[in-house]
């Protein structure tokens, strides 16, 4: 018996030290890239930008795997089965994931334990948009409008359970109004009826409205981020507008399943970071809206579990069901 423990202590041993030289080979063959999206979205184009710039740096191709549906846990789950030996990487977004993780009633993986978080990638403007003939120019207008006419103002998402839809929840729930959500299968989906003016505002990701905004189509109220927007500056934040702590923004992260080697993961967050300084990379970046910023494991794990627990909050709160 005695035999056994010294040899199961010995494996251990070699084991343990065999780590840095794995390190130190790593990778000795391509990389994939799991996107739980469909080619030509914002994560997408981030997962091909950044990896591009980062398989450079490692001398290894990067792969993009687009893994499309059920709300982006398909890729999701697959990505957390996967090997743990920094082959399988994932491209995706923290909230996007963290309302997945409160929304669905049953997943087969859980973002705080089957993910090795390695780093931010960035984060794109949430907007409010109204059309111009809801008459309103601000969002205490809104607001006082919303009050006085209690269930008769209405907001669009781009789908049940999703970022919008939940954005527009959070602002009934912080500015205490009755807003009727109308949801919509996607922002192209409901942009006609909000230029109309069928619905009286959306809270939305900012590329799509963009140029609705600058012709006069829509109006922008405010940014539901901590700092103006460099596309809108004149636009205020919602905190400066007056619902201080609003904040909603679609970003991108980067993770490998849980049980991946830290020293891995050490790695794939150096060689991550500087290309995150490229200025050929954040031109591309900034110029569809999307502000690049990195982070340790660390912090990103922290912003994990911080958003699920804000999101399982308001889901709770405006009593959401999965449909």
């Amino acid at each position: 018996m005695g035999n056994i423990v010294r040899l199961m202590a010995a494996i251990g041993i070699f084991a343990l030290a065999a780590l840095p030289a794995l390190a130190q080979q790593y990778p000795i063959r391509p990389i994939r890239l799991i996107v739980p999206f469909p080619p030509g979205g914002g994560v997408d184009i981030v997962a091909r930008t950044v990896g591009e710039k980062v398989g450079a740096r490692l001398r290894q191709t990067i792969v993009v795997d687009n893994r499309p549906g059920a709300g982006a846990t398909l890729g999701t789950s697959l990505a957390a089965k996967s090997t743990p030996d920094g082959y399988t990487l994932l491209v995706a977004p923290v909230i996007g994931l963290a309302i997945a993780h409160a929304y669905y009633r049953k997943l087969d993986y859980d973002l705080r334990r089957d993910f090795a978080p390695v780093s931010k990638i960035g984060f794109g403007t949430v907007v409010m948009v109204v059309p111009p003939s809801l008459g309103v120019s601000s969002v205490e207008e809104l607001i006082t409008l919303a009050k006085a006419k209690p269930g008769q103002l209405s907001f669009a998402s781009s789908g049940t359970g999703g970022l919008i839809h939940l954005t527009g929840e959070l602002f009934k729930q912080m500015a205490q109004v009755n807003i009727l959500h109308v949801p919509y299968k996607g922002t192209s989906q409901l942009l006609p009826d909000l230029i109309d003016g069928r619905v009286s505002l959306a809270i939305d990701s900012l590329p799509a409205h963009l140029p609705h905004i600058k012709a006069g189509r829509l109006r922008a109220l405010g940014v539901a981020r901590r700092n103006r927007s460099a596309q809108l500056p004149d636009v205020p934040t919602m905190s400066e507008a007056g619902l201080p702590g609003f904040e909603s923004y679609t970003d991108y992260a980067l993770y490998a399943p849980a049980g991946t080697a830290k020293a891995i993961v050490a790695i794939l967050n150096r060689e991550t970071i500087p290309v995150l300084q490229l200025s050929d990379l954040r031109a591309k970046l900034e110029g569809i809206g999307i502000d690049v910023a990195g982070s340790t494991p660390e912090a990103l794990q922290a912003e994990v579990a911080s958003e699920i627990a804000k999101w399982t909050k308001v889901i709770k709160d405006a009593n959401i069901k999965q449909e």
